[in-house]
């Protein structure tokens, strides 16, 4: 069955009105087993994720942080609240329909990098598209412009083996952004990097999202990565704690 997310229009020139929130959460709860086994992992959130924010998500472990982008990535599903993406709402849809927006509108990032060890570059930047059933022609094309945007145009016929750990989430990015997501989903995305790597990983998330206006949900228990984002999201104990939103000029301001 096909989701139907409708495109949000946007404001006309001199409107007073904002657009509506590309996500929005209000009132979510996720609890897991039932009983003296019950645990509730989120515990009423509310949040607004603008189209084209780069967005953190901190937190200690068990604070909700993973259970939301679980949520926000169509992995799992709220026991109660409301999930809108492009005002629709996400709750109500089955398994089936959270795939297909998962496909059509998410491209995932994760620590590890969860390449295929015995394929190159290019073949594992083109899977979503042969999951996809794309044909081969238009899949590689695809591939290759994707591994050029990220910068490895000409390492496509490496293998993971043959890359060091910063080109590796590299091909990670690139096949994430094959099917041209509107949210980039990154856990951890440089949990496995060097210092050096991992700001240039940063850097490269910073411009896709400014260049290509994809939204970029990042969990990171490092402040360090946590400050290229312009919106950096605090959880503790299943809630939104606070919210800090960076201005141009750079400094903070919390909520």
């Amino acid at each position: 069955m096909a989701v139907a997310v409708a495109a949000v229009a946007p404001a006309r020139a001199g409107a007073v009105a904002s657009n509506p929130p590309l996500i929005s959460l209000r009132g979510v709860t996720k609890t897991y087993g039932a009983g003296a086994t019950m645990f509730q992992a989120l515990k009423g959130v509310d949040l607004d994720i603008a189209g084209g924010d780069f967005v953190a998500v901190m937190g200690p472990s068990g604070s909700g942080k993973s259970t939301t982008m679980n949520i926000l990535g169509c992995l799992d599903v709220p026991s109660a609240g409301t999930f809108l993406f492009r005002g629709h709402h996400v709750e109500t849809l089955d398994r089936d329909q959270r795939a297909l927006l998962r496909r059509k509108y998410l491209g995932f990032v994760f620590q590890g990098f969860n390449l295929l060890s015995r394929t190159s570059a290019l073949e594992n930047v083109e899977l979503p598209l042969l999951y996809r059933g794309d044909e081969k022609r238009a899949r590689r094309a695809a591939a290759m412009a994707s591994l050029d945007t990220v910068g490895l145009a000409d390492w496509w016929d490496h293998t993971p083996a043959e890359l060091s750990g910063g080109q590796q989430q590299r091909v990670a990015i690139a096949r994430a952004l094959v099917t041209n997501p509107d949210v980039l989903l990154a856990d951890e995305p440089t949990g496995n990097l060097d210092s050096e790597r991992s700001v240039e990983i940063m850097q490269l998330l910073t411009r896709l999202n400014a260049e290509q206006n994809i939204t970029v949900l990042m969990v990171t228990h490092e402040p360090d990565m946590a400050a290229f984002a312009r919106t950096v999201v605090h959880f503790k104990d299943g809630l939104v704690e606070r919210i800090e939103s960076r201005h141009e000029q750079g400094e903070r301001v919390e909520s």
